[in-house]
C-alpha cells in the first residue's frame, strides 16, 4: 500500500481503539450509558471496515 492507503485504516484503528476506551468509560461509570454503548457499537462498525480494507 502507498502512504495515503496505509493512513486511512491506521486512523481508523486509532479512532477504535478511543472508541472502545472511553465508550466502556462511560458504561462502566454509568454517566451516559447510552452514548457509551453507541461509542462501542461505533467501534465495532469501524473495526469490521478496516478489516475489509486490508483484505
Amino acid at each position: 500500500m502507498d502512504s495515503p492507503n496505509a493512513l486511512a485504516p491506521a486512523l481508523a484503528m486509532l479512532a477504535t481503539f478511543v472508541l472502545v476506551v472511553f465508550g466502556a468509560r462511560l458504561v462502566w461509570l454509568g454517566t451516559d450509558r447510552r452514548k457509551g454503548v453507541l461509542m462501542l457499537v461505533m467501534a465495532a462498525v469501524l473495526l469490521g471496515n478496516v478489516l475489509v480494507w486490508i483484505a
